[in-house]
């Protein structure tokens, strides 16, 4: 190269070194001895567009917060790095500044990141807080069937949310596992038990199983009946059996006790074809019954009555679905019967007459003591002792009339 070739950036000396123009003075970039100033400018000018697109580019991430700050800061210092020494030709300087002016973007999004990850800790608190609340009560609860999903499902929720700091996060953790721990004591506790009292369950039904099938074939009808409600109170009180024998020995159970039942049933049917001619007669006997209501003549009734008795009494027994209907019917003329009797003694009951009439002899001497007092009073003219004592008179009289009424009718 006989002559230098400069631009606004740099510059190409005879020797071919290229040099580039910064704010700190003028440094050499590089040798291009084979080529025109125009290409070794040309050269070293490309290279700096590359960095020049490098630097846009990552200002462009910085800016839109793809990068985390500390990415941030490392790309900036490494690209810086390499801008300062960079053996190229262009406004370095500009590049080096646009670089640090992402410092304050990045201090700025430090703080933003700062800030979120205080919400996020301060939310992942409180959360976990509930987990463990929600997890206590579920340890001193006895909801068996749910409570292991749920304690699941608080366990994995667990796990989605963001650490605390060590501290903080140890201790609700301490808390949350004790729970489950406890919780899945309890429920094993519970579930041996159950087992142990299904086992013991299984037991006492297979003994009430043969128990039933024994009786099953008795025709002691009343005692047998008896006999298989005990054994039916006992099932009920053992408690379920493990499931897959408590519905087999249910089956037998129940089946011994169908067979005893509905041969009974069988068997009482028969009877009551033969009670059929018993109800018969006694329709006709409360035909004779029903015609003593109303009562005119009591001893009469008394003793047709009592004849009708002896004969309903003889007459046997009745088809089952009678029985009520019967009984009700002959009950109901022995009621009326009674009543009437009842009514006549309460009319002649002697100590009752004899009270009624104490209280008319006594009334009637308070009546004429207190007529004589009116009297005197009247006589001395002494009004307000007289219309005192009229007043007393005519309570008395008044009591004296509802006497004798009462009186009479004891008399009859």
């Amino acid at each position: 190269m006989s002559a230098q070739k400069q631009s606004d950036w740099g510059r190409v000396a005879e020797d071919g070194t290229v040099f580039v123009k910064t704010a700190g003075g003028e440094r050499a970039v590089g040798q291009y001895p084979e080529g025109t100033p125009e290409e070794a400018l040309t050269f070293f000018t490309e290279r700096y567009a590359a960095l020049e697109f490098e630097v846009g580019l990552l200002t462009q991430r910085i800016a839109s917060g793809v990068l985390s700050p500390e990415e941030a800061a490392s790309s900036v210092k490494t690209v810086r790095e390499q801008v300062s020494g960079a053996h190229a030709v262009g406004d370095l300087d500009v590049l080096i500044a646009k670089l640090d002016s992402m410092g304050p973007v990045i201090a700025t999004q430090r703080e933003a990141r700062k800030a979120e990850r205080a919400q996020k800790t301060a939310e992942s608190k409180e959360e976990k807080e509930k987990l463990v609340a929600e997890a206590e009560k579920l340890a001193e609860s006895n909801d068996w069937r749910n409570g292991a999903n749920r304690l699941r499902e608080l366990l994995d929720h667990w796990k989605a949310l963001p650490r605390l700091d060590k501290a903080t996060d140890d201790a609700l953790w301490r808390r949350f596992s004790t729970a489950r721990t406890a919780y899945t004591r309890r429920r094993k506790s519970h579930f041996a038990e159950q087992h142990e009292k299904r086992d013991g369950a299984r037991v006492i039904k297979e003994r009430l199983a043969v128990e039933a099938e024994k009786l099953a074939g008795s025709t002691d009808w009343g005692p047998t009946a008896g006999l298989f409600r005990d054994l039916m109170r006992d099932w009920k009180a053992a408690g379920p059996a493990p499931r897959e024998v408590d519905d087999k020995l249910w089956k037998r159970f129940r089946g011994a006790q169908d067979n005893f039942f509905g041969a009974r049933d069988a068997a009482n049917a028969e009877l009551d074809k033969e009670y059929v001619a018993n109800a018969e007669v006694k329709e006709a006997i409360l035909g004779e019954a029903e015609m003593l209501v109303p009562v005119t003549d009591l001893e009469a009734a008394k003793k047709a009555f009592r004849d009708l008795s002896d004969r309903w009494d003889a007459a046997g027994k009745v088809p089952r679905d009678r029985m009520q209907e019967l009984e009700g019917r002959i009950r109901k003329v022995e009621q009326a019967i009674r009543g009437v009797e009842d009514d006549q003694w309460k009319r002649t009951d002697p100590e009752k007459s004899a009270r009624a009439d104490d209280m008319v002899a006594k009334l009637e001497s308070a009546i004429a003591d207190i007529s004589a007092e009116l009297d005197r009073a009247r006589t001395s003219g002494n009004e307000k002792a007289a219309k005192s004592l009229e007043e007393n008179l005519a309570s008395r009289q008044a009591f004296l009339d509802m006497a004798k009424k009462a009186s009479s009718e004891f008399g009859g």
